[in-house]
Formats: C-alpha cells, sequence, structure tokens
C-alpha cells in the first residue's frame, strides 16, 4: 500500500466488510430473539393453535376447515390441524410423516426437501397445527440484491478514491516539474476542500518564487549587458591616469564614470525591489493629492536648476499601496519632465479622480518623442536619444521603474505626444 489511492480502497472494502458482517451477525441475533422461546412469532403461532382448537371443539371439522382455509390465505403455507399421532381432523388424512419430520421439536422450522415443516401443539397437548410450504426466502435470497448493494458501494469508493488521489498526482507532477524548472507550472485547482487550498497555496509560492527567480535573473541579464560600456570607459580612464598629461582632467573623468555606475546600480536595485515579492511590500492608505505635493516640493529644486517650474491643480483622492513604490514611480516621471522640459517652461501636474480611478497627468513642454518610439519609452534601458553621454541621457530606466512600480499596484501608466511636449498619465485604483 504506497499509494493514497490503494489505501483508501482497502479501507472502504475492509470498511464494507466489517458493515456486512455486523449486519449479518446482529439480524441473525434479532431473527432468534423474534422466532425465540417467548418472542413475538411464538406467540403468534400459539394463538392459531388455540382458535384452531377452539374453532374445531365450537364447530367441528367444516369450521376447522374454514378457519384453516383463512390462515393459508393470510400466511401462505398449507395448514392442517391434527391430533397427536397424526390424523387429519378435517378430512381424517393421515400426516404422522409430517409430524415425523420434526422429531418431537414443536415451534421450530424443520427443512424436508425443498420445503419446510412447522409443528405446533396445543396446550394440553392433544392436537397439532401443522404448517408446509417453500419459505418465502432465505438467507441465501438476499444475496444477489446485497451483490448489486457492494457493487454499488464499490464504485462510490473508488469514485472517492480516484477524487482524492488524482488532484494530489496532478500537485505531486506540477511540483516536479516546477522543480525541474518550469516555473510556470501551477495546480489550478478549484476544489473547494483541503486539497483545493494546498494546491492554492503552492500556486502562490511558485508565483512568488517565480517572481523573484525572474526578476534576478533580469537583474543579472540587465547588469550584464548595461556595464560592459561603463566599465571599458573606466578602464580606459584609468589607463588614461597613468599615461596623460592632464591627470587631474583623467581623475575627473574616471570620478564621473564612477558615479554613472553608481547610479547605475542603484537603478537596477531598485527595479529588482519593484518586481520583488508582493507579500513584503508595505500596503497602506494614502492620501495621493499630498504624496504628490511632497514630490513636487522635492523635485523644484531640480526644475528651478534648469530654469522650469511646476504648476499643479490637484483633488483629493486616496490610494492602497507601497508608499516608497508610488512615490519613487511618481519622481521619476517628474525628473524626466523636468529633464526635457524647456527652459522657461512650466511643467503641468494635473491630479483627477475618475470612475474609482485617480488619475495623475504630467506634461511637459520639450521635444516630444517619436511616435514609433511611444511604445518602448517604458522598456529598461531604453533611450530615446540613444546616447548616455548626452546632456539629458540618463541610464534608461527611470519609466522602466514607474511602469512596473504602477503595475504592482494594479494600475496603468502610458504617454502620448502633446504636441509640444510629453504627457504621462498614470491611473491608480482609487481605496
Amino acid at each position: 500500500m504506497r499509494t493514497v489511492f490503494a489505501k483508501i480502497l482497502l479501507w472502504s472494502f475492509g470498511t464494507l466488510l466489517f458493515a456486512l458482517a455486523a449486519y449479518l451477525f446482529i439480524s441473525e441475533g434479532l431473527a432468534k430473539r423474534f422466532q425465540g422461546k417467548g418472542g413475538p412469532f411464538e406467540r403468534m403461532i400459539a394463538f392459531q393453535v388455540d382458535q384452531a382448537e377452539e374453532t374445531y371443539r365450537m364447530g367441528g371439522p367444516a369450521a376447522l376447515d374454514r378457519y384453516l382455509s383463512r390462515l393459508r390465505t393470510y400466511f401462505g403455507p398449507e395448514h392442517f390441524f391434527t391430533d397427536a399421532q397424526g390424523k387429519d381432523l378435517v378430512n381424517g388424512t393421515d400426516r404422522s410423516a409430517l409430524l415425523a419430520v420434526a422429531h418431537g421439536q414443536f415451534n421450530a422450522p424443520h427443512p424436508m426437501g425443498d420445503r419446510f415443516v412447522f409443528v405446533m401443539a396445543t396446550r394440553d397437548g392433544l392436537y397439532r397445527l401443522i404448517a408446509t410450504g417453500k419459505p418465502p426466502f432465505t438467507r441465501w435470497s438476499f444475496l444477489p440484491y446485497l451483490g448489486i448493494i457492494l457493487a454499488v458501494v464499490a464504485l462510490l469508493c473508488w469514485m472517492l478514491a480516484v477524487n482524492i488521489a488524482s488532484p494530489l498526482r496532478a500537485l505531486a507532477q506540477t511540483v516536479d516539474r516546477f522543480g525541474r524548472g518550469d516555473l510556470s507550472a501551477r495546480v489550478g485547482s478549484q476544489r473547494r476542500d483541503e486539497i483545493g487550498d494546498v494546491g492554492r497555496a503552492f500556486d502562490e509560492m511558485a508565483g512568488r518564487i517565480e517572481t523573484l527567480l525572474t526578476a534576478e535573473r533580469r537583474l543579472l541579464q540587465d547588469i550584464s549587458h548595461e556595464l560592459r560600456s561603463p566599465l571599458a570607459r573606466l578602464s580606459f580612464a584609468a589607463e588614461l591616469t597613468r599615461t596623460a598629461t592632464d591627470r587631474e582632467a583623467a581623475v575627473a573623468r574616471m570620478q564621473k564614470e564612477i558615479g554613472r555606475l553608481t547610479s547605475l546600480v542603484c537603478a537596477l536595485v531598485e527595479v529588482t525591489r519593484v518586481e520583488g515579492d508582493p507579500s513584503a511590500r508595505r500596503v497602506e492608505e494614502l492620501d495621493l493629492d499630498q504624496l504628490v505635493r511632497e514630490l513636487l516640493d522635492a523635485s523644484r529644486v531640480e526644475a528651478e536648476a534648469r530654469g522650469c517650474r511646476f504648476q499643479y491643480t490637484g483633488a483629493a483622492a486616496a490610494v492602497s499601496g507601497d508608499r516608497e513604490l508610488l512615490r519613487r514611480a511618481i519622481e521619476n516621471v517628474l525628473r524626466n519632465a523636468v529633464r526635457y522640459a524647456p527652459e522657461g517652461s512650466a511643467i503641468e501636474v494635473t491630479l483627477t479622480s475618475d470612475g474609482g480611478k485617480a488619475v495623475l497627468a504630467v506634461r511637459d513642454y520639450g521635444p516630444g518623442v517619436p511616435a514609433e518610439t511611444l511604445p518602448k519609452i517604458f522598456q529598461p534601458f531604453f533611450r530615446v536619444d540613444g546616447s548616455r553621454d548626452s546632456q539629458t541621457g540618463g541610464v534608461g530606466l527611470g519609466l522602466a521603474i514607474a511602469h512596473r512600480a504602477i503595475s504592482a499596484h494594479h494600475g496603468s501608466i502610458a504617454a502620448e505626444n502633446a504636441v509640444p511636449g510629453l504627457r504621462v498619465r498614470i491611473q491608480i485604483p482609487c481605496s
């Protein structure tokens, strides 16, 4: 019994056999109690004997014959009333052979071929009431019905075993697939019992593991891809410090490359945090209007340094989410607008509530984005200008971080050309 299926079947059939044995034992006991001395059956027979004797004494053979006919009508077997030697008191037939079958044992059935003989004596012992006929049923008469019941119950037990063992096998196969590297393997159970709970718990665990491993793999791929150029420039700058005549300039260049590497690594870590385990996020009720105002105040110095300003129109909007993730997402959108806004222009920021969603729009009056590249600006490391060394070029992760953070809050982020400039629209479900 190495499988749950076999154990369930064996236990079910064992229960059936026990129930059958208990039924036979109890029915045998009840039958003996019913037919035993002083039981209901004996009292009924005694009543019939008394009635037959009384009928014979008061009405003679004719009345006795009518009474015996009524007994045959109601109870089935043939009934005879004889004297102690076996002479039939209705027609004088010798019934001593039937009395001999009983061997002097009254009030109990005795087999005679395929028939039975039942002999009862009157109280004074002068007369005998004999019943003979085919038994209406025997213990084996119920065997076909019992077989049908056993077959039905066995089928139900088999269905029960399949119902329990099949999902466990599917769960084991899914766990094996997941363990072999198929991170998309899921149970997908629709059951509402404990087995379904186990399947859903596994799916949740697998989802978290897949998210973490996918984020880790993506981080390694991004790092290996994006660190090549900065490391090459840093190596070149280090070489210059040994050979260049202007070593101060070479050191400054090296420091600049180190700063860019630091920014890149910090951005990569931030992306990984956004894609991390959802259960590790600190979800709370947030006043989005207050959060936007705080971010505008924090970004105002950078905007003024570039010669632009914020123009904000707010509204009450409450959302539920991770404050730090939302802060980084909105901050990256604002910094992106500041980076491209022309000197002396205004960056329009509006917050509204529409259809159960908080809608934050950030518009700058910069050059905008070519229409064919609009869908790509939220991809990691995508840069419209294609150069990290240009005045506005970043590492290409700001909007990617914003996109993943907003998606983690079941929201959406999109961009469109406002002619002039770019408008980024964020939608987050209100709480």
